[in-house]
């Protein structure tokens, strides 16, 4: 049962370990890491511009995006002949709050502000 265990961290969500282990293995490989770190920031890219940047395959980046994309770590949309990725930062934070929960933390922010 502990595969299901679940985290409240705020009063409205919950997230469960799958996908806790989800995003971590998405950002525990240093290519994808690298990605969601180009994608951050900016407002948007298109794999075209990642693989530019990275020197990396298309089919490379484009593995890479998917397992973002199911981890909920980046939102993905076609604008034209383009599918722009855009990361979801809000998913970051509900990802720190679920660690910081299992962690035993009460409450990270007044942490943050020591």
């Amino acid at each position: 049962m502990a595969g299901s265990e679940r985290f409240r961290y705020t009063a409205e969500r919950m997230m469960d370990r799958s996908q806790i282990e989800k995003i971590s293995k998405a950002l525990a490989d240093e290519t994808r890491l690298r990605i969601f770190e180009a994608i951050s920031a900016r407002e948007h890219m298109n794999c075209g511009e990642i693989v530019a940047m990275r020197g990396i395959t298309p089919a490379t980046v484009s593995h890479h995006l998917k397992v973002l994309q199911e981890a909920g770590l980046i939102g993905c949309r076609r604008q034209g002949q383009f599918v722009y990725s855009e990361s979801r930062p809000e998913r970051i934070e509900e990802y720190a709050q679920a660690l910081a929960k299992m962690a035993g933390v009460k409450n990270s922010s007044s942490k943050r502000s020591r």
